[in-house]
């Protein structure tokens, strides 16, 4: 009998040990859902943001470029000119007209057509200037010719394309027609001399000497930057 009452205490025992460890389990497995829960929110607002940013980001990309379009499409024959909507670059491409065979100063004809385009351009974009991160001055060549090595050549190139970029800044910064956007010019346009890391070729392939060789005004926007400061701040 003894031993049966001292049987049936230690199952009583054994059965409240499992009773408590099973409560435990279960608390603790309701604080990982209750966690897991708050990560998944914290998770989708997250990404609410971040979509909301690239909607908007799409939205202004596409603003910028009819703004741009509406203003110069006049001129773009002329000018021989284009305007990409996807990188918003602005593209003037007729080497001939801009500088004269591997050197970096300006045409005359260039400083009339940058004495015409910049003011506009600037006034384009006053109103999404605080979406835009920088505005780059990007000058291209073709690939080189002569002798010199492949790396010789590149870099030689590099300093045309950037003596000829830094040319452009520095007519475009002296216009008296931009003087109330000296300030932002100085903080936001950057030269950029890219020599001739981008080639356009034709349609059968071979390069296109004359397209290669050109000057480019292109708006990066600050889309990235605020996706960023949405991730850190979360």
């Amino acid at each position: 009998m003894m031993n049966m009452l001292l049987k049936s205490k230690h199952d009583e025992q054994e059965e409240s040990h499992w009773l408590s460890v099973s409560d435990l389990m279960a608390g603790l497995m309701m604080v990982f859902l209750f966690i897991s829960i708050a990560l998944m929110r914290n998770a989708f607002i997250e990404r609410d943001k971040i979509k909301q940013v690239a909607v908007a980001y799409q939205e202004n990309q596409i603003a910028i470029f009819q703004a741009l379009t509406d203003e110069f499409a006049i001129n773009l024959d002329k000018w021989d000119a284009e305007i990409d909507e996807v990188t918003l670059t602005f593209t003037f491409k007729s080497p001939d007209v801009l500088f004269k065979s591997g050197k970096y100063d300006l045409s005359s004809q260039y400083k009339e057509l940058l004495h015409n385009f910049f003011p506009r351009y600037m006034q384009v974009l006053e109103p999404f200037k605080s979406s835009i991160n920088e505005v780059r001055i990007e000058g291209h060549t073709s690939s080189p010719f002569g002798k010199a090595t492949e790396d010789d050549a590149y870099f030689g190139n590099m300093a045309l394309s950037q003596g000829r970029t830094r040319s452009v800044l520095n007519y475009i910064y002296l216009l008296p027609a931009i003087t109330d956007h000296k300030d932002w010019v100085k903080q936001h346009l950057a030269a950029v001399g890219l020599s001739s890391s981008r080639l356009i070729y034709k349609d059968n392939g071979k390069e296109n000497y004359k397209a290669s060789r050109r000057v480019s005004f292109r708006v990066i926007t600050n889309a990235d930057i605020q996706i960023k400061r949405i991730l850190q701040e979360g």
